[in-house]
């Protein structure tokens, strides 16, 4: 009987445990966003070395977003009279006096721009070779920074006439992770398509615009041109 109930007592503590790591594991992965320019490890690193600096942090600096760094930054904005969020925004990345790097090659991100980017990708290109789903968020960013396009990711995917999938409704669909990691491997400044503009399909496009650009590569089912 005493060694039943110690065995019910150490799968209890072994569920705990377990539970306790999940909890830390989302957590940790929901205050990775606290850092509004985005969450890469090259900015987590920038923070906690000036927080270290600062005697602010004391481990390791690991780029790697957890409670000792968030912990860090709180009291750091209480000494320096700001709000007191853990969130790394303009106001707190100049009190402490570093330079962020933005997402998406100097385009600053919002979770947001994050979510409409995998939707469209996976609207737009799902199925395709991942590196092709890459490809299609890239070319939404290389129209923001584009002149000829408007000079957001809503305001890009959004244009009349841009994209199918906000055509047909497909904008509207829950993206998969393969979309989401896309999207962020874009932002973070993956373009395979070297500064391409357009892309589509050439089993399916009527319009004869579009097949009179140049094509600089073919990545899956797509044509890719910069115009």
């Amino acid at each position: 009987m005493n060694k039943r109930r110690n065995l019910c007592v150490l799968a209890l503590a072994l569920l705990l445990a377990i539970a306790s790591l999940g909890g830390r594991a989302a957590s940790s992965t929901a205050d990775a966003a606290n850092i509004v320019k985005g969450d890469t490890k090259e900015n987590i690193r920038i923070v906690q070395q000036r927080l270290k600096e600062l005697g602010y942090y004391t481990i390791k600096v690991d780029g790697i977003w957890g409670s000792k760094t968030l912990s860090g930054v709180k009291r750091f904005q209480r000494d320096y009279g700001l709000v007191a969020d853990g969130i790394v925004g303009s106001r707190t990345e100049k009190a402490l006096g570093v330079t962020l790097k933005s997402s998406g090659g100097g385009t600053t991100t919002s979770n947001a721009d994050l979510n409409l980017l995998a939707r469209c990708v996976y609207g737009e290109a799902r199925g395709e070779p991942y590196t092709g789903q890459v490809a299609v968020a890239a070319v939404v960013l290389n129209r923001v920074r584009s002149s000829k396009f408007p000079n957001s990711v809503s305001g890009v995917i959004y244009q009349s006439g841009a994209f199918t999938a906000v055509a047909d409704g497909q904008i509207n669909l829950s993206p998969n992770q393969s979309a989401y990691n896309a999207a962020r491997d874009a932002l973070n400044g993956w373009d395979p398509t070297n500064g391409c503009l357009y892309y589509y399909n050439p089993a399916t496009a009527t319009s004869k615009w579009i097949w009179s650009l140049k094509v600089e590569l073919k990545i899956g089912r797509h044509n890719f041109a910069r115009g």
